[in-house]
């Protein structure tokens, strides 16, 4: 990973891997690429935007409509999941807000204390109580919206939590340079290792210290679980390659640093073979943690790709948003909804 972020290639990436990617993939196109783009680029981009705008707004409003004082989503079950709340809260940011500023000012403040408020001593990043898949998911997604929102927030407490979150996700990679469910440096997934990778190249961007050591083994990772089919596989111990985490496995390399090579190349040979063609969404308990990361993985690469791939992705989410402005997902509503 670079230490200085100085060309826009590497802006590029920057952008890639913060809040304006971390939610509302049909939302983020335009908060993007404009700070990097052309602006002929930005044109274009706005051309492919225009459709998805009132449908943004309805989401956006959804989510607002369903957050808690506390800034949950409910009293239990995964409304009140670190991971879900803090991608709400980016769906937010992405659309300009920030702590107590913009239309959805108070919601982010919210999600902001919310957060904070549950950063133990170690620095784990977990809701006791709350319905969790995987308390490092929680983690990495909770410590990657406080690296966004880092500068913006009144908080006097933000730096010091996020630099022991940060701290956590360091002295927890295990010995192959992943992580796993659990903040123990044991097994490893390349789905909760490239939560942990968004989350350190944020916190880099903001300022904090990341070790290279970090990166460098996190890379030989990821690379190590791609298989010859250019897809990527579970875990190093074996297995078949599948859209979701193949397109986890190419962001988690262009998130540390690699933004080109081989494994790049065929990593998005392999994403393109799943090109959203109007599939239900119910039909794969995958489908937005998949097309997070896909969406990601094309506007890096730009060009013919990105220009293909994100009008497919945006009339398909544009079909399946339910009339109250959601988006049905295995997790919830709200889950679903932030990553739409």
């Amino acid at each position: 990973m670079s230490d200085a972020l100085g060309t826009i290639s590497e802006m590029r990436a920057s952008l890639t891997n913060g809040w304006r990617w971390s939610a509302a993939v049909l939302l983020v196109v335009v908060a993007a690429r404009s700070v990097a783009a052309q602006p002929s680029d930005t044109t274009a981009d706005v051309t492919l935007m225009e459709p998805a705008r009132p449908v943004i707004e309805k989401g956006l409003k959804f989510l607002a409509s369903r957050q808690q004082e506390d800034g949950s989503f409910s009293a239990g079950g995964y409304g009140r999941n670190a991971a879900v709340v803090a991608l709400a809260g980016m769906a937010w940011l992405s659309a300009g807000s920030t702590p107590d500023r913009g239309p959805y000012g108070e919601e982010v403040s919210r999600v902001t204390n919310y957060l904070l408020d549950h950063v133990a001593d170690s620095g784990f990043i977990s809701v006791s109580g709350a319905t969790s898949h995987g308390p490092m998911y929680e983690h990495g997604f909770a410590t990657l919206y406080l690296s966004e929102v880092y500068g913006m927030s009144p908080r006097d407490d933000l730096r010091e939590k996020l630099a022991r979150a940060v701290d956590l996700i360091v002295r927890t990679q295990n010995a192959e340079g992943g992580w796993r469910y659990q903040p123990r440096r044991e097994d490893a997934d390349i789905s909760v290792t490239i939560c942990q990778v968004m989350a350190l190249r944020a916190a880099r961007n903001a300022g904090l210290r990341v070790p290279n050591e970090t990166v460098d083994r996190c890379i030989d990772y990821v690379k190590k679980c791609q298989n010859t089919d250019g897809g990527f596989r579970y875990m190093l111990q074996g297995g078949e390659s599948a859209f979701p985490r193949s397109a986890a496995g190419v962001v988690a390399l262009y998130s540390a640093g690699v933004y080109e090579g081989p494994e790049i190349d065929r990593g998005l040979a392999y994403i393109d073979q799943s090109l959203p063609r109007g599939q239900a969404i119910g039909s794969d308990g995958h489908f937005f943690y998949g097309h997070y990361y896909a969406v990601q993985a094309m506007w890096q690469t730009s060009g013919e790709r990105w220009e293909r791939w994100y009008p497919a992705i945006r009339n398909v989410l544009i079909e399946r948003q339910q009339p109250d402005g959601s988006w049905a997902d295995p997790v919830s509503f709200e889950n679903g909804t932030a990553m739409a």
